[in-house]
């Protein structure tokens, strides 16, 4: 059984803790025997403290210092955060959570020469998508045999209370703030119209935008996405394409219509479950149709656990641990 050690320290999604999740789904798939441990934050639900971690993680945010493997004794080491700690003879898989910071103009950033330098000692890239393989594959200059596609685990959302109507039109801000406020007016009559409240899921600095601009709507932060999706009639996700869009198979998984614009990921992980739309006058009116028309919300229903069950912790825990046994398998530093 390999034995991997797994830094909880890092987010593929800011929906929930998604290195957490697949420790709990390698945990109940058995395959493995984990090592969990945290390169960054205080060491909460770990099964190795790290020695002097305060001092060596301004090192492995640059990809140098103390090597991991000296103190973890794994078969391969799967970091995902802010950090990329050398390891001596043990395989490294590094998961790009954020395309954000290898884009555009930043394609000679910090960040590209970190991973640049953790392939050329021999570490996988992992990403969660084939879109953002080609696209990672691009930026670090590197074959596309080094950059792995593994989804991330994602946990179905508790449903709304017996009883309870969903209230809200949920809308889902990941980077995409002004198509946002390009159709925040058509969006909000929709919801008034129905009798519904319009809630924003965003980042502090988002909110903050929103509130500058004057935007009649309650903000609540992405991390209590999970609670505001009971409440959820319909979830409109804005987004840029940068992360996994869990937030948007989770509400499928508990049947909650999603409309959101056509794009390469969106039609590679959403298409058949989600309505995909061209423009801001075909979202707002996608997002009325979803709250009224029955025959949408069947097939949200029908479809929408379906395409999420690709994505289940069992299905995700099975693929990282075929993942763990090929990068042994292939290790050459």
């Amino acid at each position: 059984m390999l034995r991997v050690a797994l830094d909880l320290d890092g987010s593929l999604e800011p929906f929930r803790e998604t290195m957490v999740d697949l420790a709990a789904a390698l945990a109940e798939e058995g395959s493995c025997e984990l090592v969990r441990f945290r390169s960054w934050s205080p060491p909460v639900g770990v099964d190795v403290r790290l020695p002097m971690r305060w001092w060596w993680r301004r090192w492995w945010r640059a990809g140098r210092g103390w090597p991991l493997d000296r103190r973890l004794r794994a078969d391969v080491v799967h970091v995902a955060g802010r950090t990329v700690p050398p390891t001596g003879a043990t395989p490294l898989v590094v998961s790009v959570e954020d395309l954000r910071p290898l884009r555009g103009e930043r394609s000679s950033s910090p960040r590209v020469d970190l991973l640049r330098r953790a392939v050329a000692r021999g570490a996988t890239v992992v990403t969660s998508t084939i879109v953002a393989r080609a696209e990672v594959a691009r930026i670090l200059g590197v074959e596309l045999d080094r950059v792995a596609v593994v989804a991330p685990p994602v946990p179905a959302p508790a449903t709304v209370a017996a009883g309870a109507a969903p209230s809200t039109l949920l809308v889902n801000v990941a980077g995409g703030l002004d198509r946002y406020l390009g159709v925040a007016e058509g969006l909000q009559a929709v919801a008034r119209a129905r009798g519904l409240g319009v809630v924003v899921l965003t980042s502090a600095a988002g909110a903050q935008r929103l509130q500058v601009a004057g935007a009649p709507v309650v903000t609540r932060h992405r991390r209590d996405a999970a609670v505001a999706l009971r409440s959820a009639r319909v979830l409109v996700h804005l987004a840029d394409g940068a992360r996994f869009p869990s937030l948007p198979l989770a509400a499928l998984a508990g049947g909650i219509p999603v409309v959101t614009f056509a794009a390469p990921v969106t039609r590679e992980l959403l298409a058949g479950a989600a309505t995909l739309v061209e423009s801001p006058e075909a979202l707002v009116a996608a997002s009325a149709a979803a709250l009224d028309d029955p025959a949408v919300r069947a097939i949200a229903r029908a479809a929408g656990p379906v395409r999420a069950a690709d994505f289940h912790p069992a299905r995700a825990a099975a693929a990282y641990a075929e993942l763990y046994a090929r990068v042994v398998r292939d290790w050459t530093t």
